[in-house]
């Protein structure tokens, strides 16, 4: 008996020495993916993610790497303190038409996991997407030129 519980001990011991973090542990993300909705062809568009360190230890952004040349990432260099939140910025050239989605490939310190974070939306030509735009802004123009509710009084009898 003696023979195979020292081999157990062992075994679960160096086990647990092994056991690495997991992203899940030290950081949350406010959101995992940002959708652009239709943005405007040749417009770059510029998404910020947020991540907050939720292990008792500072936390640090080793990487976040786009996936691809037509998206540039900027994120928090200096450690993030326990509780306190960083962030990491996407920037998209918006250069090709049509649907995309794009990851950036994320590393902290000290642990193993890679995590992919998403961006997505629809480039559009800007003659679709000003016309998208131009019943917003006659919207807007309108409120401008409505008379201001008035305040009613009440008294008390």
């Amino acid at each position: 008996m003696k023979k195979i519980l020292l081999p157990v001990v062992a075994l679960l011991l160096t086990t647990s020495i092994f056991a690495q973090k997991k992203v899940a542990d030290v950081a949350k993300f406010a959101s995992e993916t940002i959708d652009f909705g239709k943005i405007k062809q040749g417009v770059p568009a510029k998404g910020t993610f947020t991540v907050t360190n939720i292990s008792n230890e500072p936390l640090i952004i080793e990487q976040a790497n786009p996936t691809c040349g037509c998206t540039i990432s900027d994120y928090t260099k200096s450690p993030i303190a326990p509780g306190k939140t960083g962030v990491i910025v996407a920037t998209y050239n918006a250069a090709a038409l049509n649907h995309f989605d794009k990851h950036l490939s994320v590393k902290f310190a000290g642990i193993d996991e890679i995590k992919s974070i998403t961006f997505t939306g629809d480039v559009v030509v800007a003659e679709e997407f000003d016309k998208m735009q131009k019943p917003l802004v006659q919207g807007k123009d309108k409120m401008k030129d409505a008379p201001a509710a008035s305040a009613v009084k009440t008294s008390k009898k």
